[in-house]
């Protein structure tokens, strides 16, 4: 049985829309259940399953027909993020990021645009940002890979850490400082090519919970990128980089609610069958109203995900409305995941079950494109001033 919410959400779709999302609920189950546990305890990344996804179309979302993608809005991402991260959350997440690279490639309408789009929306080609560094998280205006003009191109040199995709990309925007008097005016992004000289791969790291995102580290060692790899020039690139962040907080929520469900479907079918003391477990008051609670929160954390989204669709600032969702996303998945795996008492822990992974992925997500924490000085500073500036002359 559908949620409702879920139900009156893609009613809001357009066909075209409503059917790349039941065709992603398909592949979850055909493909990403199938294999989930084996990339995880195998640690090995999903490239196969990741190209058989772009064969579905679900790296052409919102590309460009131009292109040969479907031009569809971002609801539409976000709901096939939230059907596949049922299964398994890191696959998702990179599927995600080599949609979200292969579409800001394309934006660039460049010759090398041309010649790597293709590539990428076939999945012959993997893509994956770097942002972040070792010695810097989400404070991009710190970063130290630097970026020298040359003739004909750039000179870049630095390292990038805790980048999805990284273990398998192929192709990498990469941050870099311009000028470190500058700040963030300084900031320029590059299209960065993996078989190039002074691209060093560095090993993947061995995630718990969400090991298929594939993320890695690399160095860039006098890395020559040409004119036309300019992506983003200085001035431009850190808010370009910015103006993902609210679509990405609020895919990650929803990708969070999705965790959930499968968590409470595990949770309630194993309750309704299992015996204890003469009765069946779901029929104990206590862990029965537990689930109600995390029912009502997953209700919750929809609400708040749809509504970012339709904001995102309209082109309407969805900076609060995303990180609302995404703090309650972080602070309320663990725990509900947790209350689920306790339901089901030690056979919750086993690996044939989806729980633990999810639970582990749930922290993951309290990382991801902002934490907990960020999204509480984020939505203080607007709380100040709504109440301290915008209504200064209340009563």
């Amino acid at each position: 049985m559908t949620d409702p919410i879920v139900e009156e959400f893609d009613l809001y779709l357009a066909p075209a829309e409503r059917e790349m999302v039941e065709r992603a609920k398909e592949f979850g189950q055909r493909v990403v259940a199938p294999g989930a546990r084996a990339w995880e305890y195998e640690r090995r990344h999903p490239t196969e399953a990741l190209r058989a996804a772009c064969a579905e179309g679900f790296c052409g979302i919102e590309l460009s027909p131009a292109f040969g993608g479907r031009g569809l809005r971002f609801s539409t991402k976000m709901r096939v993020a939230e059907e596949l991260a049922r299964y398994d959350f890191g696959f998702a997440f990179s599927l995600l990021n080599h949609h979200n690279v292969t579409v800001r490639i394309a934006a660039g309408k460049s010759a090398l645009a041309e010649r790597l789009v293709p590539r990428m929306l076939s999945g012959e080609a993997i893509g994956c940002s770097a942002f972040t560094e070792p010695g810097h998280g989400s404070d991009l205006v710190g970063l130290t890979t630097l970026a020298t003009k040359v003739d004909g191109g750039w000179t870049l040199s630095g390292e990038k850490a805790w980048i999805c995709n990284a273990a398998v990309a192929d192709v990498i925007i990469t941050l870099a400082q311009t000028s470190p008097v500058a700040g963030s005016k300084g900031i320029a992004s590059f299209i960065v090519e993996a078989d190039r000289p002074g691209f060093l791969r560095q090993s993947a790291y061995a995630l718990h919970g969400a090991h298929a995102i594939g993320v890695a580290g690399f160095r860039l060692e006098n890395y020559f990128a040409p004119d036309n790899a300019l992506l983003d020039p200085p001035g431009t690139a850190f808010k370009a980089t910015l103006s993902g962040i609210n679509g990405a907080r609020c895919y990650v929520a929803a990708m969070c609610a999705g965790m959930l469900e499968s968590a409470i479907g595990h949770a309630v079918r194993y309750a309704g069958e299992r015996q204890a003391f003469g009765r069946k477990v779901i029929e104990f008051q206590g862990l029965r109203w537990s689930l109600v609670d995390v029912q009502t929160d997953l209700a919750a954390m929809r609400l708040l995900a749809y509504r970012a989204a339709r904001q995102i669709d309209a082109g309407q600032s969805a900076e609060e409305s995303a990180a609302y969702a995404k703090k309650f996303a972080g602070d309320r998945t663990i725990g509900h995941i947790a209350a689920c795996i306790q339901v089901m008492g030690a056979n919750g822990l086993r690996s044939d079950h989806p729980l633990m992974r999810h639970l582990a992925a749930a922290k993951t997500a309290c990382f991801t494109d902002g934490t907990t924490e960020m999204m509480n000085e984020r939505l203080g500073k607007l709380m100040m001033h709504r109440y301290l500036v915008a209504d200064v002359d209340t009563p």
